[in-house]
């Protein structure tokens, strides 16, 4: 008897205790939350969103702590996991963010991401795992926004968008030579020395005429002759004795050029008084008070023989010039500027396949210019390299083909060689950079960049925007693009809201791609310009049937994949 009171009484305290333990809390309304941005966008390579959510009263248990847990969940089945953030109630000892009872209580939770490619379509939920005491049970979890958008990891850093810039030859098809001869006089005489006929200057000189006679690459640019008088006889002697030593010198190689039967015209002047060359080689001297002779010059500029006048008042320092700078003054100065003639385009040609140890470095560089082949650009370039090793040109070069072709690694081994023969060329600099970026490495990219600074121009400016866009720098993405009418620019200014300019950019692409036109459709999404969905999206799944399957995932369109007309353009 008394045993069967004892399990009647066991039964009744268990169920009172039963009825008296706090009820597990219950699933919460979707309506208490919100997610800033909804869709989630990637940034700089992180999703990064604000949850903001609310415990209704009556409702978070006095001694419960509750874990919440972002989840972005993809639509293979793979989830990332955001950081867990602790609420507590109130009866809880703990540094976690309480919650009251009665009164509930809102919470705003940072969720952040490294973003992956099969984000583009996920659900972003909050899962809740409630603590109390030893007891642990799960919340129904919560959805609180949909999917990815990553249009900014459209950006490409290829050819399509970068140039990536050779190092140019310095080929000249024509070389100038310059030669000078100096036929000396006597003080106040104009008469030719037969010494001064002999030198060796000037027979060189006549020679080199005579050669460009029996030659095709040469020819006779400019032939010249200029007589002079030193300043210290004054202009009344001077001006006739300058004059008759151009014309006995002009007699002289006339006569030369006759024998020669060389139709060469001799251009011939003359200077009274040489008053610049003197200030020349006075100021190059070491005179004693050199320093007084030069003021003196500038004081009388308009006074030519009050000049002399002071300067020969200057007995001791005077003796020294007449002997050593004003017979260097009297003479007839003969100058000839000659036209090397280069090897022709077609010659150079010819021996860049057949025979390119016989160009130089400059005629091989330039010969990859003469042909819109690819491969036979690249076939120049390597001979660059096998001939002149040591040239970074050859490596640079080679490396543009490769990057225009899409071979990065093998571009950067490349640029990577150019580069270390010349550490400080802006252009292997800039073509490292692109490598880079075409990798996804920014801030690589961006330590190139400032190597790279000499280059200048729009290129480091459209790499530049590249790295602002993969860093989520829109705005200067934005600015860093400037005019240019390509897809990047056009990304940028999406990013940034600007879906007119983005139109435009789109609009005037010189050779727009399937890429092209899936970007005029997104600014049609996000305008609500559903004609331009559909026309663009067309165009680019004819340009590239797999346009059309990214669609299917891209939260940009998101909305439309219930539209049958949209529907039948992607499938």
């Amino acid at each position: 008897m008394k045993k069967g009171i004892y399990f009647i009484m066991s039964a009744v305290l268990a169920f009172v205790f039963s009825s008296c333990a706090p009820k597990p809390m219950g699933a919460l309304d979707p309506s208490y939350f919100s997610t800033n941005p909804n869709p989630l966008q990637e940034n700089g390579g992180k999703v990064v969103a604000t949850v903001t959510g609310k415990f209704p009263p009556k409702y978070f248990d006095k001694k419960t702590v509750v874990v919440v847990t972002p989840v972005l969940k993809t639509s293979t089945g793979v989830e990332y996991k955001g950081t867990p953030v602790s609420y507590q109630g109130e009866k809880i000892q703990g540094n976690n963010q309480q919650i009251s009872y009665e009164l509930g209580g809102t919470f705003t939770q940072q969720v952040a991401f490294d973003y992956k490619p099969d984000m583009a379509k996920s659900e972003l939920f909050l899962q809740f795992s409630a603590t109390r005491g030893k007891k642990t049970y799960e919340i129904p979890s919560v959805k609180v926004a949909d999917g990815v958008i990553a249009t900014a990891t459209l950006a490409a850093a290829n050819s399509d968008n970068l140039n990536s810039p050779i190092v140019p030859d310095k080929f000249q098809r024509i070389i100038q030579e310059k030669q000078d001869a100096n036929i000396m006089f006597l003080i106040q005489q104009a008469n030719l020395r037969p010494k001064e006929l002999k030198q060796a200057a000037l027979l060189d000189l006549i020679k080199r005429i005579k050669e460009a006679q029996d030659s095709a690459n040469l020819k006779v640019y400019d032939f010249g002759l200029h007589s002079f008088a030193s300043p210290d006889g004054g202009l009344k002697i001077n001006e006739p004795l300058s004059l008759k030593r151009e014309k006995n010198t002009k007699t002289y190689l006339d006569k030369q050029m006759k024998k020669l039967k060389a139709d060469v015209n001799l251009d011939a002047t003359y200077t009274a008084e040489d008053w610049d060359g003197f200030k020349n080689l006075m100021e190059a001297s070491n005179i004693q008070d050199k320093e007084v002779i030069l003021r003196v010059l500038s004081m009388y500029d308009n006074a030519p023989d009050q000049r002399m006048a002071e300067i020969k008042d200057l007995a001791a320092v005077y003796k020294t010039i007449a002997k050593d700078i004003l017979p260097q003054l009297r003479r007839s100065k003969v100058s000839l500027i000659m036209d090397v003639i280069g090897k022709s385009d077609e010659q150079i040609s010819q021996l860049a396949q057949n025979d390119p140890s016989k160009l130089t470095v400059e005629e091989l560089l330039y010969a990859a210019t003469l042909t819109n082949d690819p491969a036979q650009k690249a076939a120049i370039y390597q001979k660059v390299i096998d001939i002149y090793p040591n040239d970074m040109r050859g490596y640079n070069n080679l490396g543009t083909l490769d990057f225009n072709k899409g071979d990065y690694a093998e571009a950067g081994r490349l640029f990577a060689k150019a580069l270390a023969i010349e550490p400080n060329s802006p252009q292997a600099n800039y073509n490292m950079a692109i490598i880079a970026l075409a990798q996804g490495d920014a801030a690589k990219a961006q330590q190139y960049l400032g190597n790279a600074g000499n280059l200048g121009g729009n290129d480091v400016n459209q790499a530049l925007g590249i790295i602002y866009l993969q860093q989520g720098d829109y705005d200067k993405a934005k600015a860093a693009f400037g005019d240019a009418a390509t897809n990047n620019a056009a990304i940028a200014q999406i990013m940034t809201k600007d879906y007119s300019a983005a139109r435009n950019t789109l609009n005037n692409v010189k050779t727009p791609d399937g890429e092209t036109n899936y970007l005029l459709a997104v600014v049609g999404a996000r305008t609500n310009d559903r004609q331009l969905v559909y026309d663009s999206m067309r165009k680019a799944v004819a340009a590239n049937a797999d346009w059309g399957k990214k669609a299917m995932t891209d939260a940009e369109f998101a909305k439309y994949l219930t539209d049958s007309d949209f529907m039948n353009i992607i499938k």
